[in-house]
C-alpha cells in the first residue's frame, strides 16, 4: 500500500486497516501530524531537507542496490531499535523502514515523492529504489486521499452551523432583541399620536391654473396645454354620454356615444377631441373656446 497525506479520521481508520495485514505500507511525505498516527514511534522533524540527491548510508538491501537517489523532503527519527534509517540529511533519515512485530510486514516512511514521479525516474537510482519499495509484494494499492471519501469525516466530527458559532452568541442575540424592544417603546412614547396640522398658506385653484398656464406659454408648450385641455374635457364628457371614465380617452368608445347624444358630425368631434396640437396661441384659444362650447352643449338638457 502507498498512502499520501490524509485527514485525521482517515489516518485512524487506515492504521487500523493495515496494522495486522503483514504487508508493506509506504507513507509518502507524511508530516508530523499524520506520521504519529500511521506509524507510532516515528517523529517528523519540522525542518525539511534542502538536499535532493542523497546516499543510502544504511544496510537496507533496496537502498544499497539503488545507490544515490533523489529523496530529501521530510526527515524522520524513530524509537524503534530495528529500524533502517537511510538517505540521511544532517543525520536525520529521509527514508525510514520500521519492521512490524511479526517480522513479515513493515512500514516505509518516504520523505519526498520525487523518486515516484515520471520526470525523475531516469535520474540517479530513483527507478530502482521506487520499484523495490513498491514492488516487494504481488499486489500494490495506491491510496490518494480526498475530502469526498466516506472516511474523511465521521458522525462525531460533523457539526451544525450553531456549533460553529461562538459560545456567547445566544445571549448576545437575546440582548439585542431586548435593546431593540426598549428602544421601540422609548421612541413610541416620545413621538405620541399623529396630530393634523393646517397648511400655512391656502392657494386658490385659479392661481394654480394661471401659474401653470404661464409656464406652458413661457416654454411654447402648446401641445402639452392642448393635451391637458382635451384630456380634461374627455374625462368630464364621458359620464354625461354614458361612457366609463376608463374609456374616456378611447375614440372608438367616446365618439359614437357623443355623436348619438348630439346628433352631430363625428369627424368634427374627432378633430376637436383627438386632433393635432394647435400651431399658435390663437389656435389654442380657439380650441379652448370650442371645447368649452362642446361641454355646454352636452350638458344642455
Amino acid at each position: 500500500r502507498c498512502v499520501q497525506e490524509t485527514a485525521p479520521t482517515q489516518q485512524t481508520r487506515l492504521h487500523k486497516a493495515f496494522a495486522d495485514s503483514r504487508g508493506r505500507t509506504v507513507l509518502v511525505a507524511s508530516g508530523s501530524a499524520s506520521i504519529e498516527r500511521l506509524a507510532p514511534g516515528v517523529t517528523a522533524d519540522p525542518a525539511t531537507s534542502l538536499d535532493s540527491t542523497l546516499s543510502p548510508d544504511c544496510a537496507l538491501p533496496a537502498a544499497q542496490r539503488a545507490g544515490t537517489a533523489d529523496t530529501g523532503g521530510v526527515r524522520y527519527t524513530t524509537t524503534h531499535l530495528g529500524a533502517d534509517a537511510c538517505y540521511p540529511s544532517e543525520r536525520l533519515a529521509t527514508l525510514l523502514r520500521i519492521p512490524d512485530g511479526t517480522g513479515d510486514g513493515d512500514t516505509i516512511a518516504l520523505g519526498a515523492p520525487d523518486i515516484l514521479l515520471n520526470d525523475h525516474l531516469d535520474e540517479q537510482g530513483n527507478a530502482s529504489l521506487a520499484l523495490q519499495l513498491l514492488g516487494s509484494r504481488p499486489h500494490l494499492v495506491w491510496y490518494l486521499p480526498s475530502l469526498s471519501d466516506a472516511s474523511a469525516t465521521s458522525p462525531d466530527d460533523e457539526r451544525s452551523l450553531f456549533d460553529l458559532l461562538p459560545s456567547g452568541w445566544l445571549w448576545g442575540t437575546l440582548q439585542l432583541f431586548i435593546a431593540a424592544a426598549l428602544a421601540a417603546l422609548w421612541r413610541a412614547r416620545r413621538l405620541g399620536p399623529l396630530v393634523p396640522e393646517k397648511l400655512p398658506v391656502a392657494i386658490r385653484a385659479s392661481e394654480t391654473a394661471e401659474g401653470r398656464a404661464r409656464l406652458y406659454r413661457k416654454t411654447d408648450a402648446r401641445d402639452r396645454a392642448a393635451d391637458a385641455l382635451r384630456s380634461t374635457t374627455r374625462t368630464r364628457l364621458a359620464p354625461l354620454v354614458g361612457v366609463s371614465v376608463t374609456q374616456a380617452h378611447t375614440p372608438e368608445a367616446l365618439l359614437p356615444a357623443l355623436s348619438a347624444h348630439l346628433h352631430g358630425d363625428g369627424q368634427d368631434q374627432h378633430t376637436l377631441l383627438f386632433g393635432p396640437p394647435p400651431s399658435d396661441d390663437a389656435a389654442l384659444i380657439a380650441l379652448t373656446d370650442r371645447l368649452d362650447a362642446l361641454e355646454r352643449e352636452v350638458r344642455r338638457p
